[in-house]
């Protein structure tokens, strides 16, 4: 009878859904216009704070040159080099070195007039002095921003640090970190700019569409009109109005279907969390050198109570949507630590690494429950590595935070499948990391014609100049391994090697890796130890 209801009810639901498709459509149009526009000011906001960041810091890397020099002050010698470095440095509109409180010789020449050394208006965290309003001795007279380092400061034109290429109507503006304006590209709503200035956030109000990027040194701001938004859902809703129809049209049906499907499997699995069904497997780490294994991947299951298992790809995005996904958190950790606890301890060089999801980077409460979790077990931090997605780096501030706090307790932190998400330079740059997992995709296309072949042996020296270790993922082949080793891989995972396997199975797998290949290991530490016995 209950059954009988729910899918009257359904019907009954797709049949009103079907009156309203066009509503629908609308309502959904405008929230994707609006979450499309905000995430291009967002985006526009940090390529402006980067493009002022470089700007500054191409700045104080002539001021710290200066600085070093044994030049004499003011020699001519000295006053080439700061000629030399106004023009290398894009920034750079003039240097000046001060001495007793006033301005001595500029890149210009030598100062006959006095000119009083300025006040800084605030120090960054280089200890570097900022300056607002500067008016140099030579050219126009408009106000410069001026950053001091020892007894040299450097002249810049606050235009550069907003000198970015977006859409004709966006208007940046940077300021510093207490709300002092540097630089603006002729905002229209001056009064938006100050609330911005006082209190940096996002959103929209009736007129602009506006987004802010701050860090300790600067605050970025883009705005932009609604009337672009406007467009924007216009253009959508016009594209859509076909599917809208056709979806009012297959609205019963279809919406049965999903329903029945997508409500019975995420009931299900309400009920397999609260029950604990799920397990774990362990995906071997080979350390590709050696052939000696290292530590495993922890590989969520679940096996339905019919004995059928249900795939991770679809289980684990079900319970990131419906909020379940801590829970599974808190019970890979614990069966890592039930299964893997006289391993770890009686092998100190050995470590399980645990999945985290976008929710658990963003709240850092998963590392909370670890921290509990790992008291008096023995297992040492250094030993649970975690491995989190690009998915979980859309809010880059607190995944910096989260994974800061991971590193200082002594986890190592790995981003996962890196190359088919939101991967960038400027991720790579900013969290603080300690591996690379290059996703299978690229692993497959190693001596192939894909278009995706070169890409790996680029992912591999970029890990490499930022000073991260790689872990090659979905390794099948002799061939894959090979290149690996060459390109100097330092770890990989693969059917090669071995599938998942379950807690017992991986723990005999472990000793004979460890009994067959660590000789090598050691001989390749010690490459002397036979000469001296």
């Amino acid at each position: 009878m209950n059954r009988a209801r729910i899918i009257a009810a359904t019907v009954l639901f797709a049949l009103l859904g079907a009156l309203l498709p066009i509503a629908i459509l609308g309502y959904f149009t405008w929230a994707r216009a609006t979450d499309s526009e905000h995430a291009r000011l967002q985006l526009t906001a940090e390529r402006t704070l980067l493009r002022t960041h470089r700007a500054y810091e191409a700045g104080l890397k002539a001021l710290r040159r200066l600085n070093q020099s044994t030049l004499a002050p003011c020699s001519p010698e000295h006053v080439r080099l700061m000629r030399a470095l106004v023009v290398s440095t894009h920034s750079a509109e003039q240097i000046g070195y001060f001495e007793q409180g006033r301005l001595r010789c500029t890149s210009w020449g030598l100062m006959e007039q006095h000119t009083a050394e300025p006040v800084p208006d605030h120090i960054t965290a280089d200890g570097a002095g900022i300056t607002l309003g500067v008016r140099p001795v030579a050219g126009d007279g408009a106000g410069l921003l001026a950053v001091q380092l020892g007894r040299h400061d450097v002249l810049m034109d606050p235009a550069r640090l907003v000198d970015v290429i977006t859409d004709p109507n966006v208007r940046l503006a940077v300021a510093s970190p207490d709300g002092r304006l540097i630089a603006q590209q002729q905002m229209p709503d001056q009064q938006l700019l100050q609330l911005l200035l006082r209190e940096p956030h996002s959103g929209m109000d009736g007129n602009s569409l506006y987004a802010t990027a701050q860090d300790q040194q600067w605050l970025a701001i883009a705005t932009a009109p609604r009337t672009d938004l406007i467009a924007s859902f216009r253009a959508q809703f016009r594209q859509y109005i076909p599917l809208g129809v056709l979806g009012a049209l297959g609205a019963v049906g279809l919406v049965l279907w999903l329903s029945r499907r997508r409500l019975s499997l995420r009931g299900e699995l309400a009920t397999a969390v609260r029950r604990r069904e799920f397990f774990l497997h362990y995906q071997p780490i080979i350390e590709l050198d050696t052939g000696i294994c290292v530590g495993a991947e922890s590989l969520l299951r679940w096996r339905r109570p019919d004995g059928s298992q249900v795939r991770p790809d679809l289980f684990i995005p079900l319970a990131e949507e419906n909020g379940l996904i801590e829970d599974l958190t808190d019970q890979v950790i614990d069966m890592v630590i039930a299964d893997m606890r006289d391993l770890l301890v009686r092998d100190r060089s050995a470590h399980i690494a645990i999945n985290l999801s976008a929710c658990d980077v963003s709240s850092g409460r998963a590392l909370k429950v670890l921290s509990a979790r790992l008291a008096g077990t023995g297992i040492h931090p250094q030993q649970i590595w975690l491995e989190a997605t690009e998915r979980g780096f859309i809010d880059i501030e607190r995944a910096r935070t989260t994974l800061a706090i991971a590193r200082r307790a002594g986890h190592n932190v790995a981003i996962d499948d890196f190359g088919v998400g939101y991967s960038s330079l400027q991720y790579l740059q900013q969290l603080p990391l300690d591996a690379l997992k290059i996703d299978k995709s690229f692993i497959d296309a190693i001596g192939t014609d894909s278009a995706t072949s070169p890409v790996t042996s680029h992912i591999i020296d970029m890990a490499k100049t930022l000073g991260l270790f790689t872990v090659a993922e979905g390794i099948e082949t002799p061939a894959q391994l090979t290149y690996l080793q060459a390109r100097q891989v330092e770890f990989g995972q693969g059917w090669l090697f071995s599938k998942p396997l379950p807690p017992d199975a991986f723990m005999a797998f472990h000793q004979q890796r460890r009994e067959q290949y660590g000789m090598a290991r050691e001989d390749m530490q010690n490459p002397n130890s036979s000469v001296a016995e």
